[in-house]
């Protein structure tokens, strides 16, 4: 999205598009606690409901990070396509006919025209770290770890301790919320500060991409770290749970 913006001087329409793409990602993203939670509470009582739960949980960590991975292919392409998103709108002014444009106007066929793999050259790059820091790396890291296992850790509180099942749920926003302040208090501003040191021609344009990359390779980072994170978040889960 922030390349994007940068490419097309249009940072704030671009925000505004993007911003419909993550209400739409977390919309679909709601369905999936209703889901587990069935599942948790169909699986108590059962023999082994704690260890088969455990291995779900886990195969949902392996996909987050493989979609992580898939993301980071599809950088190159999303670009373009987000380029020519930001240009349309700027014509019509319509996020309704920019979608149906996207569907059914050439929308689909213009994907497969653009359609590209990250560059060898580009990913030899990123020995370079472009302008962000080592702290700001693993401050994402810890951001994308807490928000990947808190629903996951809070269910699995639940199937450790039925008597604090409700609770631990409950538990969840919590972390996923201290996640989120992270992101809106050191990563974001961050990243904004970047965008307009691009525009301002203060940094390039490389830079900031081999920037953006580095953080996707640390939100991949922060999925695997929400495996080891698992269990010991369930049992802390559990224990604040039984002390209220």
């Amino acid at each position: 999205m922030r390349i994007a913006g940068i490419r097309t001087r249009r940072i704030a329409v671009s925000l505004a598009l993007f911003s419909i793409l993550v209400l739409v990602s977390r919309t679909s993203n709601s369905f999936l606690g209703p889901f587990l939670a069935k599942r948790v509470e169909s699986n108590i009582g059962r023999q082994f409901a704690a260890e088969s739960l455990l291995s779900d949980f886990r195969w949902l960590l392996v996909s987050a990070s493989l979609a992580t991975i898939v993301g980071a292919l599809l950088i190159p392409t999303f670009q373009r396509v987000f380029c020519r998103a930001v240009e349309h709108f700027q014509v019509h002014r319509s996020v309704p006919k920019l979608i149906l444009h996207g569907f059914f106007k050439g929308g689909l066929s213009y994907i497969k025209d653009v359609a590209s793999l990250p560059r060898s050259a580009n990913v030899a790059a990123l020995r370079d770290s472009g302008s962000v820091s080592l702290s700001m790396t693993s401050l994402n890291v810890a951001a994308v770890a807490l928000w990947t296992v808190g629903v996951f850790a809070a269910l699995y509180a639940g199937a450790l301790d039925p008597s604090v099942r409700v609770t631990s749920s409950t538990l969840s926003s919590i972390i996923n919320g201290g996640a989120t302040v992270m992101m809106a208090v050191f990563i974001d501003p961050h990243m904004s500060g970047m965008t307009d040191d691009v525009i301002e021609g203060r940094v390039s344009e490389s830079q900031f991409r081999r920037a953006v990359v580095w953080l996707v390779g640390s939100r991949l980072a922060g999925t695997v770290l929400a495996q080891l994170l698992l269990v010991p978040s369930a049992m802390l889960i559990v224990g604040v749970a039984k002390s209220l």
